[in-house]
């Protein structure tokens, strides 16, 4: 092109970059090079007379600069995104499905957010109803004949189920997570062997993830079962009390988590609809 910035010739080169202008009138001129993935290449201005045969220096280009946006997040803003796709989480559309989390690299909580989970879990419409049914369940078999029959001792059962619920849930998903830093949820596995996918749902029972994404062992539900078992001492019937009671209690608590492990494994995401994410990414 021209000195004042006017292009005169275009041409492609040849396999070799080698290139010819013919034919060009006398002036001052400047080569641009621009090849894919090359940054643009201008010489410096040189001048052309009549009859004069100009050879270019060897052209060198240099690689593109390749433009980059990352945009960072707060991990407590992507952890309330998680929280709010968790939340819409039921089998089948009803039983809350809050504490599995299928997204295996999920952003850890903060102390608030895990108060935040177990109160809108524990205090759900359906959680409610649930232990309806279990205290209908103790009085039609008359377990904890202290309590007695009618009406008065179907509501000392609610209660007493309820608080067990309510102190279990509040104790191992928010008050110990928070105090040890530790990460109340169930991740699902998804992908692997039958053993492997087993091994890990009953094993996340007694494992789980601190704050910063390591495995060690969870206190958190350990501490919250034998907490919330024995502070069930306070209004079971007198005969029912003792180191037996928090005893079946915390194994009564240990064998639902469990449970409740093989079922977030093997049957949660097929009958959980509104889930966000695959699980574990299958390792080759």
């Amino acid at each position: 092109m021209h000195s004042d910035g006017t292009q005169t010739h275009n041409l492609l080169s040849d396999a070799n970059g080698e290139f010819s202008f013919l034919k060009i009138l006398p002036g001052s001129y400047r080569v641009v090079v621009n090849a894919k993935g090359f940054a643009l290449f201008t010489s410096a201005e040189f001048g052309v007379t009549v009859r004069q045969a100009y050879e270019v220096p060897d052209i060198l280009l240099s690689v593109a600069t390749a433009n980059i946006e990352v945009t960072v997040r707060p991990t407590d803003l992507i952890a309330a995104e998680q929280i709010t796709a968790a939340e819409k989480q039921r089998l089948i559309g009803v039983i809350p499905d809050f504490y599995t989390s299928y997204v295996y690299a999920a952003a850890p909580l903060t102390g608030k957010q895990k108060f935040s989970l177990a109160v809108r879990g524990t205090f759900d419409p359906v959680a409610m109803i649930g232990v309806g049914v279990a205290a209908a369940m103790e009085q039609a078999t008359n377990a904890y004949a202290g309590y007695g029959q009618g009406a008065s001792g179907y509501a000392k059962r609610y209660g007493a189920k309820f608080a067990d619920g309510r102190s279990s849930d509040l104790l191992t998903h928010a008050v110990f997570p928070s105090l040890l830093h530790q990460d109340p949820r169930y991740y699902y596995q998804g992908s692997g062997t039958f053993k492997s996918r087993l091994l890990h749902a009953v094993g996340s029972a007694f494992v789980t993830r601190n704050d910063s994404g390591r495995p060690e062992s969870n206190y958190s539900y350990l501490l919250g079962d034998v907490c919330s078992a024995a502070l069930s001492n306070l209004y079971y019937p007198e005969a029912n009390r003792g180191a037996h009671l928090v005893f079946t209690n915390g194994a009564v608590g240990l064998a639902g988590r469990v449970g409740g492990n093989l079922i977030r494994e093997f049957l949660s995401k097929r009958l959980t609809p509104n889930v966000t994410g695959d699980g574990r990414p299958p390792t080759f």
